[in-house]
C-alpha cells in the first residue's frame, strides 16, 4: 500500500505541474514557472533504486531522506486530549517525490533548480465540537523550501511545518495554517520497529515492487494545540510512519486500508489491506503486533480479518467509506472493535481520501483492552491505480 509503500498522491503534482496548474495553494510556490530551473521533459521512469532485499538502516541517518528511491514519506498521527479530557487527532505528513532518476541529475548553477519536490498534508480532528480541519503545501526541494536530512540529527521540513530531532529520542512537531497550529514534543519510548523483514515490506509478486518500511509506534507526546485563536494544553501518543521506494500498486489493486492501533497495555497494532478491483484482499496485505519491549509478530494475510461494521456518505465527494471495522488476530486471541471518533474525516485535498483519529476496544490475549488509533481509506473517492 502506498502509505504502505506507494503512497504517491505526489504523482499528481506532475500532473498538474505539466498542466501548467501552478498548484492553487493559497501562498504557494510555483513550481512549474520557468525560473525555477525545473526541466519540463524529465521523465518519471527512470533507474531509480528499488527496494529489492532487507538492508541495514542506521539512525538517525535512515530517518532523513533517500533520494535515489522515487518516493518517501514521513508520517506522524496522534491522539491527544487535555486536562480535562478533551480530545483532539492530528496528522503532519511530508511527502517527497524525486523529478529526475540518478543518472539524469547534474549540477546545475541555481540553488532553485528542483530535483525533488516536496508535498505536506496537516489535519487536526476537534472530537468535541465534531470539526475536521485540513490543509496542504507545496515546494521545491531547493532553496531550503524543503528537505529532509538524517545527520548529524534528524529533520525534515516543508517551509513552517516541520519535525526535528532534538536529541536522540525526542523530536519537535510543529505546524500552522489559517484555523489550526500545533507544537508538540515527541519522546520516542520503544525505539524503532522493523516492518516487514526488518524493514523490507513487500507488496507485490514483482522484484522491487516493496518499499523500505520503519514505525516508531508509540510516541510520548505533549504540547499545545491552537484552534481558531483557542489555545490548548494536550498530552497523548503518537505514530511515525517512515517509509521510501520505488514501487506501485498493482494493475489490480485500487486502493488500501491502513490501521495504526495502541493500546492501553503498551501493545499496538500495524495493520494493512490492499484492495483488488474485484473487492477481494490481496496476499501481501500484512499485519504486525508491537510487544512492550518492541519486539514484533508479523502475520500475514490468512492469519487476520478485517470486517466492515459501518459505512459513512460523505456529502461533499459523494464517496462511501467503511465507518466501523471488526479485527480478528486467532493466533494472539485478538478481538477488537474500531471506530472513528467523528464520521468526517475525509481530506479533499491533492485527492481525495480519509484519515483519521479511531478509538479501540476488545480482547488481546484474553484480557481486555481500550486505546485509539488512526485509519487511512484510500481508492473509495478515486481509484489510486496510475497515480502511484
Amino acid at each position: 500500500m502506498n502509505r504502505i509503500g506507494h503512497f504517491w498522491k505526489v504523482f499528481l503534482i506532475f500532473l498538474m505541474i505539466l498542466a501548467g496548474w501552478g498548484l492553487a495553494f493559497a501562498k504557494r510556490e510555483n513550481v512549474g514557472d520557468s525560473q525555477t530551473g525545473l526541466d519540463l521533459t524529465f521523465d518519471v521512469e527512470g533507474n531509480f533504486a528499488r527496494a529489492e532485499a532487507p538492508m541495514e538502516f542506521q539512525f538517525p541517518r535512515d530517518f532523513g531522506s533517500h533520494d535515489d528511491f522515487q518516493t518517501e514519506w514521513w508520517y506522524y498521527t496522534g491522539n491527544l486530549e487535555t486536562e480535562r479530557g478533551r480530545r483532539f487527532g492530528y496528522q503532519l505528513t511530508i511527502f517527497r517525490r524525486a523529478l529526475l532518476p540518478p543518472e539524469k541529475r547534474f549540477e546545475r548553477p541555481s540553488e532553485w533548480a528542483v530535483e525533488q519536490v516536496y508535498l505536506a498534508h496537516f489535519a487536526i480532528t476537534d472530537v468535541q465540537n465534531d470539526r475536521f480541519y485540513a490543509d496542504e503545501k507545496l515546494a521545491r526541494g531547493s532553496a531550503g523550501l524543503a528537505g529532509a536530512v538524517g545527520q548529524p540529527y534528524f529533520q525534515v521540513w516543508l517551509e513552517d511545518w516541520r519535525v526535528v530531532q532534538i536529541d536522540e529520542n525526542r523530536f519537535q512537531l510543529s505546524a500552522k495554517s489559517d484555523r489550526a497550529d500545533l507544537d508538540l514534543f515527541l519522546t520516542d519510548l520503544k525505539g524503532v520497529v522493523f516492518q516487514g523483514e526488518h524493514g523490507f515490506s513487500r507488496k507485490g509478486e514483482e522484484t522491487g515492487n516493496a518499499s523500505y518500511y520503519i514505525s516508531q509506534t508509540r510516541l510520548l507526546t505533549e504540547g499545545k494545540i491552537t484552534i481558531e485563536g483557542q489555545s490548548f494544553d494536550v498530552k497523548g501518543l503518537s505514530w511515525m510512519d517512515h517509509e521510501f521506494s520505488t514501487s506501485a500498486l498493482g494493475e489490480d489493486q485500487v486502493g488500501w486500508d491502513w490501521f495504526s492501533l495502541q493500546f492501553d497495555n503498551n501493545h499496538e497494532i500495524m495493520l494493512f489491506t490492499l484492495r483488488k478491483e474485484d473487492g477481494t484482499i490481496d496476499r501481501f496485505s500484512t499485519a504486525t503486533l508491537i510487544l512492550p519491549d518492541g519486539r514484533t509478530h508479523h502475520f500475514a494475510n490468512d492469519e487476520f480479518t478485517v470486517t466492515r461494521i459501518g459505512e459513512w456518505k460523505s456529502p461533499e465527494t459523494g464517496a462511501v467509506y467503511p465507518a466501523g471495522w471488526r479485527i480478528n488476530i486467532p493466533a494472539i486471541s485478538l478481538d477488537l472493535e474500531v471506530h472513528p471518533l467523528i464520521p468526517n474525516q475525509e481530506l479533499v485535498l491533492s485527492y481525495i481520501y480519509w484519515e483519521g483519529a479511531v478509538s479501540l476496544r476488545g480482547q488481546l490475549g484474553g484480557e481486555e483492552v481500550n486505546g485509539y488509533g488512526y485509519v487511512e481509506l484510500t481508492g473509495y473517492g478515486q481509484s489510486m491505480r496510475g497515480r502511484f
